[in-house]
């Protein structure tokens, strides 16, 4: 007679939610960050930081330039000209603050870049916890999708032999055509979720499984002010309300008057001449005080942005913090109920209904029971390792997985 447990597919799953993932090479992390620097989005990332060092090369040119200026007459039969050379010169150093400027905004720039690659990172972590989590509950789906059709014919045979009633079989067929529905959900979502997966990660196959079980930190994640400070996300705040505070500084400069000297030499009926110039504007009808006013006005306004950049993942780390530990005490306790019983009980259950001290209608229940507590630890694994992603993402720890930017980037 046909053997209808499957537990060595039910004990393979307990396997993969108690024990580590299988060994993967030591250069995983590194495989994953080159993963991610082909991705589109960081590729355009890329780009959009190239675009801000030539912007910050270009706030630290100087302001101005030389000026040449030629003047040609003729007097009767003199030939009168004059050639010169005038220089604005930078009386207030407005140079100097678009020199800070630019230092910030480079700060800015590799900031939101490390962050961007910090999110795709987090991303692509998320998408193979979804995977992996399909995967396990998709074998094991079809796992008691198996048991059901065993049944099913034992329960016929059963049925003929006139051990068992009609009624069993009919809700051994009915128990399977529900199992039917739920498996092919189930494919169809690891179908989904192994596309997300490919999209994120170009060269990843299902064969190269997972997170290596070692990837997740084995302590408590911790975070001081200081390191929340550094974190890309606040850093590229912080470094952007600086950017825009020399720029008020440079507004409140270029507001004042700076002189334009010149020199010039040529002739003039018929003698050289030498000449100096001396110009300097007069900010008598505009002042430029409205431009200066909005400059500050946008720097208050950086610095506000800033700060409430840094509250927001402060919090933001807190929530995810106490979600992981939440999820993770409860797939610890999860693991400690299921270890030694879940791989038994079907053996058990099925010599129970055998012998007729379990009707179908229990057998059938503690079938569905057990499927769904299996499918319980899935889920609490999986919400454990999303929520420490979160964790990680919050406290800038996935940089330690992030391709880092430097020139040259092509």
């Amino acid at each position: 007679m046909k053997k209808l447990s499957v537990s060595y597919a039910m004990c393979a799953v307990i396997y993969l939610l108690s024990a580590s993932a299988q060994a993967q090479p030591v250069d995983w992390e590194r495989w994953l960050a080159s993963q991610i620097k082909q991705h589109p989005d960081i590729i355009a990332a890329r780009e959009q930081l190239q675009g801000s060092e030539a912007t910050a090369d270009a706030a630290e040119q100087p302001l101005y330039n030389p000026e040449l200026s030629s003047e040609l007459e003729q007097v009767g039969e003199e030939n009168n000209y004059r050639v010169g050379v005038s220089q604005t010169v930078d009386w207030w150093d407005r140079r100097g603050a678009k020199q800070q400027q630019a230092a910030f905004i480079r700060q800015a720039a590799k900031a939101q870049y490390q962050q961007q690659v910090m999110s795709k990172t987090a991303e692509a972590l998320s998408a193979l916890v979804e995977w992996r989590a399909s995967n396990q509950a998709a074998i094991i789906a079809q796992a008691q999708k198996e048991q059901l059709n065993a049944l099913l014919q034992v329960a016929e045979k059963r049925q003929k032999a006139g051990d068992i009633g009609t009624i069993d079989a009919e809700l051994t067929f009915l128990s399977l055509s529900k199992q039917l529905a739920q498996v092919a959900e189930l494919e169809v979502a690891l179908q989904k979720a192994e596309s997300r997966v490919r999209e994120l990660l170009p060269q990843w196959t299902p064969e190269k499984g997972g997170i290596p079980e070692d990837f997740w930190p084995s302590e408590p994640v911790s975070i001081t002010d200081q390191e929340l400070l550094q974190h890309p996300y606040v850093a590229s705040a912080q470094a952007r309300w600086k950017s825009i505070k020399e720029e008020a500084e440079a507004t409140r400069r270029a507001a004042k008057a700076e002189p334009t000297f010149g020199v010039n030499a040529g002739r003039d009926g018929g003698e050289n001449t030498v000449g100096l110039t001396f110009s300097i504007p007069l900010n008598v009808r505009n002042d430029y005080s409205a431009e200066t006013r909005v400059a500050n006005r946008a720097a208050l306004e950086a610095e506000a942005r800033f700060l409430a950049v840094y509250r927001n993942l402060r919090f933001d780390w807190q929530a995810a913090q106490a979600a992981w530990k939440r999820y993770d005490e409860q797939y610890r306790r999860w693991l400690e109920l299921a270890r030694g019983r879940v791989e038994n009980s079907a053996d058990l259950l099925e010599r129970q209904w055998r012998s007729g001290d379990l009707s179908t209608t229990d057998y059938l229940l503690a079938l569905n029971q057990r499927s769904e507590s299996l499918l319980a630890g899935i889920s609490l694994e999986k919400h454990t390792q999303l929520a420490l992603t979160e964790v990680l993402l919050h406290s800038g720890q996935l940089r330690a997985v992030a391709p880092t930017a430097t020139k040259p980037l092509n």
